[in-house]
Order: structure tokens, then sequence, then C-alpha cells
């Protein structure tokens, strides 16, 4: 009798630690999330205040805290210039680096994001394409995103095609992604060949990446995109976290491994198109960002995203506002900075890297 009673003793004691220590994990996740969060809205408080019209920091804020208007140049300036800019590069940084995370995840690859997988390729072909069929048209702007929204599409679609003849593996979607890559580079390069040096400019500039067109519609659209798609990612992060035990471990789980992957390929791919229509390709942000994240966070998809999120907004953000002061009144396109900043980040996780991580 007294041996059971102890027996029982010791595992209720076992499960307390346990208990705690889960509680321990998740209260560092949620720590991790709130301070990229304070991140991201401290870097946007710089960032508002920066800009090539005259301002002091009180006037900025006290025509934020005014309310919208656009009486004077300086309200003009901060609420159809400055602020619009500031979201959209928070919105865009955070869906893409989501996107690339749950790719990462989903696939099992290091090397997959938006880029790789020739979403990103498909937009700036659709963007070409409507530079060239509509050169000097009043409804240009307007051809130019609903292409780009569309061709971004197309590469997915053509993958999942590909796949359906054979089993959806991870090594098989990559490849077929980086042959998306590849073809509609070749069809982009094809219409420039094509088009006046005026279209091929707009389309390079467009292709390396810009938020110099951002605006309030912008702005609503994407938010719209990240309400209806980060949720449902977050849904099914839990089931990409068990797909990194092995596709037949996650079949005994009662997770579908071919039908995750294309559904989560699928919401991914939409988040993407429905930003990358706005701001033209910016390829690392999707890459680079979650395997930063994982160094600190960990694997668990759930907290990774946010984290990854937020991480990604902060870092689009700070290149933005870089690019908005270096050459003032001009700006570098963001996609530029970025680059210049991820790359060689990127290189030194090669050189620092853990066997097995990347």
């Amino acid at each position: 009798m007294s041996t059971s009673s102890e027996t029982g003793t010791k595992v209720r004691l076992e499960r307390k630690k346990v208990e705690q220590s889960y509680n321990k994990y998740i209260r560092k996740k949620i720590y991790y999330i709130i301070l990229f969060f304070v991140i991201v809205l401290f870097i946007a408080g710089i960032a508002v205040a920066l800009g090539c019209f005259p301002l002091s920091v009180s006037e900025v804020y006290s025509i934020i805290f005014q309310g919208p208007s656009t009486e004077t140049l300086g309200e003009e300036s901060v609420w159809l210039l400055r602020l619009p800019r500031i979201l959209l590069a928070i919105l865009v940084g955070f869906g893409l680096a989501a996107a690339g995370t749950m790719m990462q995840g989903t696939l099992k690859n290091p090397l997959a994001s938006p880029f790789t997988l020739g979403i990103a390729a498909g937009a700036s072909f659709g963007a070409s394409l409507a530079l060239y069929l509509a050169e000097g048209e009043v409804y240009g702007q307007y051809l130019l995103v609903g292409f780009a929204f569309l061709f971004a599409l197309v590469p997915t679609l053509i993958i999942m095609l590909l796949t359906s003849f054979r089993r959806a593996t991870p090594e098989t979607m990559v490849l077929a992604g980086i042959a998306m890559l590849y073809l509609f580079g070749a069809f982009q390069g094809l219409v420039q060949f094509f088009s006046s040096p005026t279209t091929v400019q707009a389309a390079v500039i467009w292709g390396v990446g810009t938020l110099a067109r951002a605006s309030w519609s912008h702005v609503s659209v994407a938010a719209i995109v990240l309400i209806c798609f980060i949720p449902l990612l977050m849904w099914k992060a839990w089931d990409v976290n068990i797909l990194d035990a092995g596709d037949e471990a996650a079949e005994s789980m009662g997770v579908n491994a071919a039908r995750t992957r294309v559904i989560v390929m699928v919401i991914t791919t939409l988040l993407t198109a429905g930003l990358v229509c706005f701001t033209g390709t910016i390829g690392f942000i999707g890459l680079i960002t979650p395997h930063i994240c994982r160094m600190f966070m960990g694997g668990d998809n759930r907290f990774l995203i946010l984290v990854a999120g937020f991480f990604g907004a902060a870092l689009l953000l700070s290149a933005d506002t870089v690019g908005r002061m270096v050459i003032a009144p001009e700006s570098l396109p963001v996609g530029i900075l970025v680059n210049l900043i991820a790359g060689p980040m990127f290189l030194i996780m090669l050189l620092r890297k853990k066997e097995g991580y990347l």
C-alpha cells in the first residue's frame, strides 16, 4: 500500500514538473512575441519622424494625434506619404516572413521561400507584361497590380499540377519551384527585350522591390490579406510541426502529409501574391527571417510565425527607412537595401551553422 502511494506521489510530482516546464516554455515564446512587437512599434515611431520635408518630431506627432488631414504640406507629407509607406512595410514584411516560415517548415527545406519557389518570378513577369501592354495608359497601374497577382499564382498552380501526377514530396515541389523561377525569368527577359527603355526601367525598379507607390488603398488590401491568411497558417502550424517527424510518423498521427503541403502552399501563395503585387519582388525577407528566428525560438511554428513576422516587419521597415534617407529626396528601392543587409547575414549564418541546422 505504501509503495503504491509513493509511486502515485512521484507520478504527480513528475507531472507537475512537466507542466511547469511547459508553462515556462510558453511564457518564453510569448515574451519574444511581445518583444518584437514593441521593436516594430519603436522603429515605426522613428521612421515616421524622418523625411525630407522639414518637420520636427513634435510637429510630426502633433499632426498624427490631430487626426487625418491634408490641409498643409506637412500634414500631406505625414498622412499621404510616410504613414502609408510605414504601414505597408510592416504588413508586407510580416506576411512574407510568415509565408517563408511555413514554406520552409512544410517542405523541410531551408531554401524554400516565395522567391525560390517561383512566386515572385511569376509576379515580376506579370508586372513586366502589364507595363508593356499598358505603356502610357491611365489604367496601367491597375493592370500592373492585377497581372502581378494573377501571375504570382501561376507557378504554384503548375507545381500543384506536376505533383498531382506523383506523390507531392518536398523535393519535387522545391525543384519544380526552381524550374518556375528560371522559366518566368526567361519570359520576363523576353518581354523586356521588346519593351521601350522607359518600360524596362519601370519593370526593373518594380522587380527589385519598392514601397514608393504605397497608398492607403494598398494598406487596406494588404491588411485584409493578412487578416484572411495568417489565421489559416496558424491553424495549420501544428500539422506542420508534426510533419517534422517525417511523413510516415505524421500519417500515423492522423495528418495527411501530402494534403497538408498542398493546403499550406495554396495559403502561402495567396498571401504572397496579395502582397508582392503592390511592392514588387522582395526576396530575402521570406528566406532569411525564419532562419534567424529559429536560432533563438526553436522550430515550433505556432509561435515562430508571429516572431518571424514581426522580425520581418522590423527588417523591411528599417531597410526602407534607410533607403528613404540615404539619398534624400530620392529613395533607394527597399529590395536593394534588404538584399544588402540580408545577404551578408545569411553568409555569416552559413559559416557559423551547426550540424543539421541549415
